[in-house]
C-alpha cells in the first residue's frame, strides 16, 4: 500500500545569538563565495546522482 503526502509543513527557527564571521578582505569574500559554490555544485551533484540511482 503506497503512502501518498499531499502537504509538508516545515518549520525552522533562526536566531542572531553569535555574531557573524566577517572578513574584511575582498580576496577572502571572492574565496568564501568560490567555496560556497563548490558546494553547492558538489550537494545538486550528489542528489542527481542518487536520484539516477533509483
Amino acid at each position: 500500500m503506497a503512502v501518498e503526502i499531499r502537504e509538508i509543513v516545515i518549520r525552522a527557527v533562526i536566531s542572531d545569538d553569535q555574531e557573524p564571521n566577517v572578513i574584511s578582505n575582498s580576496e577572502g569574500d571572492a574565496l568564501d563565495k568560490n567555496k560556497m559554490v563548490q558546494e553547492c555544485v558538489n550537494q545538486v551533484l550528489k542528489v542527481l546522482k542518487n536520484k539516477n540511482l533509483r
